[in-house]
């Protein structure tokens, strides 16, 4: 299930337990009877200890959008060129794929000579694909399968997808981007005062206005006393975001203008426009703003974090199902779209953060009828997908990787690292609020796309950033990481699922009173400690390869098969083991290493199991079994353990 339940049973934290070296003894010292065990005296490990250090993510050498944004204009000579336009600047890997007639702000532009810089005269490009005044493609295969990529996309658009298409091409971006909040949807527009005029596509294309008469992202400020803030803050994306100095430099036509056989959805070809010089398809402006819309509103209601981020890039991809773009513009749009987004974060003083996000919480949460944050999350994700197209998170993250790259290969170098934007933590900051924003930084670097496709090496990082598989935690362990969450501060505080499937050579620590899930085919090699809290196990694979000690808190084994270690596994007397048994090994832990067991174990059962009294369960196997529980217990029967010398199971026997 995408959102675990609340574990039902109460912490036991650690207040000076028994220390490793002091459970060696005990355990040189056990015989194992009552069913067997090994005798033999066995130094049980101290916690693993991973690498030493902790994995950075420093920011780039070079000029920031978010220093810059204000730059991004047209106009202004000062801000004509690549050197000095942020907005230009960070689309600039473009350049190696197509080479502008100019490289200047200049398409339909003028601006006089300003502070020393030069004055810009109108460029003569007419928009017009092999023109004269055209630019020249500098990588033909990639611009050839930029355009095929259109032809395909609009020959196989179903009728679904051409509504589709239409809807988010007339309406307002964000009154599109809502719906991307499933079941907050109508909650969110009311309380905005949201509205569209743009309902359907009309019966007779001839009739097709361009502007939505509805009022797009709604009412902002002191009008909107109850949701005025949150309002604002996404209205606030939209600051120095412009995606026409960029077009104006770049300078590259619409796909409809460079093939035939691309097919504009019928009734928009009364909406294209008949002024190419200043009708530039890079970057998609439809796509930057709904990308900084989802972003923002992510930021706002990060219980729809991922989702939202997917209907960013879904408005962008059915601009090319449209026929109006390619997907280098969308892709052009989305590194700018992000880059406008994180920006304007970064420039929001944190107390007007804070506000807004409290706001929105505050708002949605009383309109839904939900009492606490987890009954929140739990409304936001309440929906299936025949109700909510963005129910399904594995779906999500393929929707989103394919439209991060759009089927272009690797054709450039594939083993540059990833670089992180400065201040491009921020966006995290709801989403992973126990993280330090050294932290953040990291998971950014950690889940960010490969490098070698077209257009995403930008200098920044902009272009890389995966920021639907960041919500789901690290992707890599290059250090140590110790993770601290504080229950009672509720929400994503107090319980959180990371998703990815986590490398490296680091080691995860958990700490504090929350509960952490993961859920991911995890491949981590230096160790797992709970030291506190509850770390559960949602997948097979959840803890990695290396060894797990549980030194005090909790480690849930709820998984639908058992949990396999590549290592050794280490209880002491201040950890608890709770183990949700069910059919096919759910719930058992299966180690290749030694089992050096103390504390707690606590049996509960999974749903549809019903063991009777009598039955015997196998809850671990080992290469080793040394030691014992200090307290065994069984939902509804009295335990009885009963120890092998490579494996622990549990008798079950009515209760009195």
């Amino acid at each position: 299930m995408p959102y675990p339940t609340p574990l039902p049973f109460a912490f036991r934290l650690s207040a000076g337990g028994l220390r490793a070296t002091a459970l060696a003894a005990l355990l040189a010292l056990s015989a194992c009877g009552g069913g067997g065990g090994d005798n033999a005296p066995y130094a049980v490990p101290s916690a693993p200890a991973g690498l030493g250090y902790a994995d950075t993510a420093p920011a780039p050498q070079a000029l920031a959008f978010v220093d810059l944004a204000a730059t991004n204009q047209r106009g202004d000579a000062r801000y004509a060129t690549l050197d000095t336009n942020a907005g230009v600047r960070v689309l600039s890997r473009f350049l190696e794929v197509w080479e502008p007639s100019t490289r200047l702000v200049d398409a339909g532009a003028t601006a006089p000579a300003r502070d020393g810089f030069p004055a810009v005269a109108a460029s003569a490009w007419r928009g017009i694909p092999g023109d004269a005044t055209d630019g020249t493609v500098k990588n033909a295969a990639v611009h050839r399968e930029n355009i095929d990529y259109v032809v395909r996309a609009t020959a196989a658009r179903t009728a679904a997808q051409e509504r589709a298409a239409y809807l988010d091409d007339r309406r307002g971006k964000n009154y599109s981007t809502t719906d991307g909040l499933g079941p907050l949807t109508d909650a969110w527009r009311r309380a905005a005062r949201q509205t569209t005029t743009i309902t359907g596509v009309p019966a007779d294309a001839a009739t097709v206005a361009y502007d939505d008469g509805g009022n797009n992202t709604g009412v902002a400020g002191d009008a909107n006393p109850e949701f005025g803030r949150a309002i604002a803050f996404v209205q606030s994306m939209g600051n120095n975001a412009s995606t026409e100095p960029a077009k104006r430099f770049y300078k590259y036509a619409r796909p409809w203008r460079w093939s035939s056989g691309v097919r504009v959805v019928p009734a928009l070809e009364s909406a294209k426009s008949g002024a190419p010089a200043t009708d530039g398809g890079f970057p998609s402006g439809h796509s930057a703003e709904a990308v900084r819309n989802a972003v923002g509103m992510a930021y706002l209601v990060p219980e729809r974090f991922q989702e939202m981020l997917a209907r960013g890039l879904e408005l962008g991809e059915n601009r090319i199902v449209a026929g109006m773009h390619s997907p280098l513009d969308v892709i052009g749009g989305r590194i700018l779209g992000q880059a406008s987004a994180i920006g304007n974060i970064a420039a929001t003083a944190p107390e007007a953060r804070a506000a807004a996000r409290e706001q929105a919480q505050k708002t949605l949460m009383a309109a839904v009828g939900a009492g606490t944050p987890e009954q929140f999350l739990a409304y936001a994700h309440a929906q299936t997908t025949a109700q909510d197209r963005f129910a399904d998170a594995a779906t999500n993250r393929t929707d989103y990787r394919r439209r991060s790259v759009f089927g272009f290969g690797q054709a450039g170098d594939a083993t540059r690292p990833a670089v992180v934007p400065k201040g491009a933590e921020v966006v995290l900051e709801t989403r992973l609020p126990y993280l330090s924003d050294a932290q953040r930084r990291v998971v950014l670097k950690s889940t960010a796309l490969p490098s070698g496709y077209p257009v995403l090496d930008d200098a920044e990082g902009y272009g890389r950033l995966n920021l639907l598989a960041a919500g789901d935690g690290y992707g890599s362990f290059q250090g140590d990481v110790a993770v601290t969450m504080d229950a009672q501060r509720g929400g994503f505080h107090a319980r959180d699922t990371w998703r990815n499937d986590i490398a490296g050579a680091g080691k995860l620590t958990k700490q504090g009173s929350g509960s952490l899930a993961l859920a991911g085919a995890n491949a981590y090699t230096g160790g797992t400690e709970v030291a506190a809290g509850t770390l559960q196990a949602a997948s097979a694979s959840a803890l990695g390869r290396g060894p797990v000690y549980i030194g005090g808190g909790t480690l849930a084994t709820w998984a639908d098969s058992a949990l396999r270690l590549g290592g050794s596994y280490t209880q002491t007397a201040a950890g608890t083991w709770n183990a949700r048994i069910g059919a096919n090994g759910a719930g058992q832990v299966a180690a290749d290493g030694t089992a050096a067991l103390a504390g707690t174990l606590t049996i509960s059962f999974a749903q549809g199991y019903v063991p009777k009294a009598g039955d015997t369960v196998t809850v671990m196997t080992a290469g080793r079994v040394v030691g014992r529980f200090d307290t065994v217990s069984a939902s509804g029967f009295k335990a009885v353990p009963i120890y092998g010398s490579d494996r622990v199971q549990v008798q079950l026997v009515a209760l009195d």
